[in-house]
């Protein structure tokens, strides 16, 4: 008998903590930015409504129907298509890439919070301080520290199974995230810079927001959702019979949303209070929040609390990633928890090697358009892996699957959500794909904006 989580508030906190990870730290604050604020949020939202939400409710109704793996779901679905049967090949495989250099960009963060929590930052230049990134991406022995760390605590989260590993360790890890940055927000609402960042992150520009403004944030508000990566549909095989999939797909939407734009207002404040322009990326968390942590009052406190929040969302993300491959050894091939946690975190790790020691060692081996190991993963995952899967799944669910199953699931046998069925089926068909196909075209050059 497959395990269950213990309760729906156990399963959205991990599902959360899926969906929640660096890219809601630092991406969607800076792209909200750079894409008209306020009038970004509006079309991340309908996104969210019309593209990401529907492929989310179509993985996890196709992992709690067949009750399996990400691979084993499709086989049990679809068993007579070895074609669609691939997708679950795919998605298995994304998980399996993206964790390997996931957890070296996450080892980042845990080598700051030990720099925050010894005041490394206090009584340096900003150029100094901006150099100390530089200084760790190129120590192979650091690198290695970090990736071991970060995958020990993986490994330590899915070893004990479902309630008493993964579930735990989010009833921890999600309102720990939580509080720590309403606390941020309301300190960001103190500075002087209080206005500047709301009027950044929330002020609908219409002029800056252009098409590939409305791309970007169709893509995000797939990508965002952990999907096309086998979580949703793993952690989803672990759902109760008796759980309804909209009220808690809508719900896990809402949150991963709403720490985004938390993450904002507590980020863009407190720059813009010591008169520095936001960047991008890790330049931002890396390089200048610790040069602002430096000289704010509190720092030495804030700075700690925002490295572990982003250890915890880093956590949190990798560990529904580790248990995507240790779903697959357990009931493709059979191994018991503990081996198959300590068999993929071992594989991962090795594959992670390469990456971690990019920017040092390996730093002359370049592959995709001239870029690092990690950045040609990272491009390969983004651009191709995920948007394909994204794509295949909203076609496999829309019109391949057999739509009493999706109907079952949708509105619990009959017993309601009739017309959120009707509208998601419909979405699911035609708007998803179309926009997830619109998205792949452009990030790959075949359509020009």
């Amino acid at each position: 008998m497959r395990t269950h989580w213990s309760s729906r508030f156990g399963f959205i906190l991990a599902a959360v903590g899926s969906a929640v990870g660096l890219g809601n730290i630092w991406k969607f604050p800076f792209i909200t930015g750079m894409n008209g604020g306020g009038a970004f949020v509006l079309v991340y939202l309908v996104a969210i409504l019309f593209c990401g939400l529907p492929i989310l409710m179509a993985e996890f109704l196709i992992g709690r129907h067949a009750q399996k793996d990400v691979v084993g779901s499709f086989q049990a679905l679809t068993p007579q298509s070895s074609f669609w049967k691939s997708i679950g090949w795919l998605n298995l495989a994304a998980a399996f890439i993206i964790l390997s250099y996931y957890g070296v960009v996450a080892g980042w963060t845990l080598d700051y919070l030990f720099k925050s929590l010894s005041g490394a930052f206090g009584g340096h230049t900003p150029e100094e301080i901006s150099g100390m990134f530089g200084a760790l991406v190129t120590d192979p022995a650091r690198q290695l520290i970090c990736l071991t760390g970060f995958m020990g605590l993986c490994l330590l989260a899915v070893i004990s199974g479902i309630k008493e590993g993964i579930e735990r360790w989010n009833k921890v890890l999600m309102p720990t995230l939580f509080a720590i940055l309403i606390f941020m927000a309301g300190y960001a609402m103190t500075t002087g810079g209080a206005m500047e960042g709301l009027k950044f992150m929330l002020y609908p520009d219409f002029s800056k927001l252009t098409i590939n403004g409305v791309l970007e944030a169709i893509g995000h508000s797939f990508f965002t959702l952990s999907l096309a990566m086998g979580a949703m549909i793993t952690y989803a095989s672990y759902m109760d019979k008796k759980e309804a999939i909209y009220p808690v797909a809508i719900r896990i939407a809402f949150l991963d949303t709403l720490v985004a734009i938390i993450a904002g207002l507590a980020i863009f404040p407190i720059v813009f209070s010591v008169g520095m322009e936001p960047g991008g990326g890790p330049g931002l968390i890396f390089k200048t929040l610790p040069q602002v942590f430096a000289t704010i009052p509190l720092g030495n406190i804030l700075s700690a609390l925002f490295f572990v929040l982003l250890a915890f969302a880093a956590l949190s993300s990798a560990i529904s990633l580790l248990e995507v491959l240790t779903a697959f050894m357990i009931d493709e091939k059979k191994y018991d928890r503990k081996k198959a946690t300590i068999c993929m975190t071992v594989a991962v790790y090795i594959a992670g090697i390469p990456s971690a020691l990019c920017y040092s060692t390996l730093g002359n081996v370049k592959l995709l358009k001239g870029m690092e190991i990690l950045d040609s993963l990272d491009y390969i995952t983004s651009n191709f892996m995920l948007p394909i899967g994204g794509l295949l799944i909203a076609i496999y669910t829309g019109h391949i699957l057999d739509k009493k199953i999706s109907r079952a699931e949708i509105t619990e046998n009959g017993a309601g959500y009739l017309t959120i069925f009707t509208i998601w089926y419909f979405t699911i068909r035609y708007i998803a794909p179309i926009a997830v196909l619109i998205v792949f075209l452009t990030k790959i050059g075949i359509i020009k904006t």
